[in-house]
């Protein structure tokens, strides 16, 4: 008689989840076996690349904040509200999820561009948001917070308000509710969520160049340098890709150890 395995899982799975993960793993394998190690200390620490990832890391941090500023109310408001709507909204926050990140820079372009639909308003009060580091700012945060919204909100859903309704029956207040029970509730949610924001930041390219150009020391970050790179000196674009898989890796571990101590 023909046992199944201990999972139950059918037997022809096995396959595709093995095709899966080798069209993943093998260009990663592949990039790094192409990396020149004598040279990638020099490659990784010169005068542009060292810019560019700090110019990245520090706009991936300002980025980051924007995210929770703006999106812990939002999901908040989705989760929570019964605002009419809020299909379409939820809808239109997953956009740039599934947008073209180019397309991304060119809708920014259309709303804080010089001649944009805010432009002309933000430059009589004597802003340039566009082509500047602001712009980069503004972009990851465009293409970042949606990861940190419908983490946060699925989190929520899954909740429940029960513990939120006994606090307001308590006599607490729609601030303190939120601070002292639905925050700490969803904690692990926000961690990873915030976690994932920073990352898809760091890596942003297509909306940055779009939105933000090519600057060294002001928009240039570690993906547009990587890009140069590629065209003038292919050792570094491979050494410079290997440090942002580097950090996506600690990324990806910090926010499984994350959920897993909380």
């Amino acid at each position: 008689m023909r046992h199944r395995s201990v999972t139950g899982l059918p037997g022809w799975i096995w396959l595709p989840a093995a095709l899966a993960t080798l069209l993943m793993l093998l260009p990663l394998v592949a990039m790094t076996a192409r990396v020149d190690w004598a040279s990638f200390p020099a490659l990784v620490t010169s005068d542009s690349a060292r810019a560019a990832l700090a110019l990245s890391l520090r706009t991936s941090a300002l980025s980051t904040l924007v995210c929770l500023v703006l999106g812990v109310p939002l999901a908040v408001v989705l989760a929570r509200s019964r605002l009419g709507g809020r299909d379409l909204l939820r809808s239109l926050v997953m956009v740039p999820l599934v947008l073209p990140p180019v397309v991304g820079g060119i809708a920014l372009l259309a709303a804080f561009g010089r001649r944009g639909l805010l432009g002309e308003t933000l430059e009589v009060a004597g802003l340039q948001i566009a082509f500047s580091t602001a712009a980069v700012v503004l972009a990851q945060s465009f293409v970042a917070l949606p990861f940190l919204v419908i983490s946060l909100e699925g989190a929520l859903v899954t909740a429940g308000t029960r513990y939120e309704t006994a606090a307001a029956s308590l006599g607490a207040r729609p601030s303190t509710v939120l601070r002292r029970v639905t925050l700490p509730l969803v904690w692990p949610a926000l961690a990873s969520g915030t976690v994932l924001s920073f990352a898809r930041a760091l890596g942003e390219f297509g909306a940055t160049i779009t939105f933000a150009g090519s600057l060294q020391g002001v928009t240039r970050t570690l993906p547009l340098e990587i890009y140069l790179q590629r065209e003038v000196d292919p050792d570094a674009a491979v050494a410079l890709s290997l440090v942002l898989v580097v950090v996506a890796v600690l990324v990806i571990a910090l926010t499984r150890r994350t959920r897993a101590v909380l």
